[in-house]
């Protein structure tokens, strides 16, 4: 078997486990950090810079350097201080943060960047998506899917820029797909298609169907029968056993509520969506309950969160975690080999574990091994 797992380091409270000794006490190990400094994102890159101070201070060693570097959310910017951070003689940089100022980084040789995007599609060559990508969400949900023995997955996936990153995430990860749907996030739109999708008009159209001949028959229980029925939204089977829902925030409120109306409900079949940050929302809304879906550990998290919030009393975007255990994660690469060769190592096939939990490098692509968890009785419930 492939050796999968190397422990990557432990920072205070169990964030790496470090167990390397430094190849050169002398040596600087120089990292760059390109994120949004000035304009509308800049709290952002404020965030993404207090993280990075808490790693550094949890590693403990004097020699991790960091130069922060301005992109302004503009890709000709992020180019501009990516050529700057290579004068520099940088070999490593963690950033951009965003897809669109990746545009014009394959024109920078000799460096590599860990992008906090989870997007996946047309990166430059010297790019390594580090975020929460769709090939590593659908691989939880096939891990759920094959331990519920759930045969019939419907695939809901909204016209959105993401559509094709979905789609690739599903092709990657081989999950077993039933059929795939695309939708138009328009409310006017949704609803009509939904009805399409569950088959709505003719389960609703077999219901009037069955009350008809029951009050025309000759049942002497058919006052009972008609009143249970008139009980009833529809009639028939759906040819499924879980949704899964690649959508977030209010239009992923209104894709559930819309198989609400058609009459598919949660308690008899999965609804499943991508990773939701916890959003807090989700526990107030009993209807859509049970919900699930793949996220990073929660306790790690938790406990990130309150260590940032005494060192800086206020709360951490999730994109600060990501970069706080990246510094990590070079600096555990500083002291296998030069940072100069960092690409190579991003070639093999290696596993190191950090607070979002345990991720997975092969050839130049991070994903994530997340957990699994649902929402029911407007309480968060970890599956595995």
């Amino acid at each position: 078997m492939i050796k999968l797992i190397k422990i990557l380091c432990a920072l205070k409270f169990g964030v790496f486990l470090l167990f390397f000794q430094m190849a050169s006490a002398n040596e600087k190990i120089k990292i760059g950090l390109l994120i949004p400094m000035t304009g509308s994102n800049k709290e952002i890159g404020q965030s993404i810079i207090k993280a990075v101070s808490l790693a550094i201070k949890d590693i403990d060693d004097n020699l991790i350097e960091i130069y922060p570097k301005d992109t302004a959310s503009r890709p000709n910017q992020a180019l501009k201080s990516a050529f700057e951070l290579k004068q520099m003689g940088i070999k490593v940089v963690i950033g951009p943060v965003f897809y669109e100022s990746l545009a014009y980084l394959n024109e920078i040789n000799d460096l590599t960047f860990l992008s906090l995007t989870n997007k996946i599609l047309d990166l430059p060559e010297n790019v390594i998506s580090a975020g929460i990508n769709s090939t590593s969400q659908f691989n939880t949900i096939k891990k759920f899917l094959k331990k519920n023995k759930v045969d019939k997955t419907i695939f809901l996936t909204p016209i959105q820029e993401y559509e094709f990153e979905i789609k690739k995430g599903i092709k990657e990860s081989k999950i077993k797909t039933f059929k795939e749907y695309s939708y138009n996030t328009d409310p006017t739109k949704l609803t009509k298609q939904i009805e399409e999708i569950t088959k709505y008009k003719i389960r609703k159209q077999n219901l009037e169907d069955e009350i008809t001949r029951i009050k025309n028959s000759n049942d002497p229980n058919k006052e009972k029968k008609i009143k249970r029925l008139e009980k009833r939204y529809t009639i028939g089977n759906l040819n499924f056993d879980a949704v899964v829902i690649a959508d977030f925030d209010e239009s992923l409120k209104s894709v559930t509520t819309s198989l609400l109306y058609t009459d598919v409900k949660p308690q008899n079949k999965y609804f499943i969506t991508l990773n939701q940050w916890f959003d807090e929302s989700l526990l107030k809304e009993k209807d859509l309950q049970p919900l699930y879906f793949p996220s990073i550990n929660k306790e790690n998290f938790d406990s990130y969160k309150i260590k940032y919030f005494n060192a800086f009393n206020e709360d951490p975007s999730h994109l600060s975690l990501l970069s706080y255990d990246l510094v990590g994660l070079v600096y555990y690469l500083s002291l296998e080999s030069n940072l100069s060769n960092l690409n190579k190592l991003f070639k093999k096939q290696n596993s190191f574990k950090g607070k979002i939990g345990i991720f997975d490098v092969k050839n130049n692509k991070i994903n994530h091994r997340l957990n699994f968890y649902k929402i029911e009785d407007e309480q968060l419930i970890k599956i595995f």
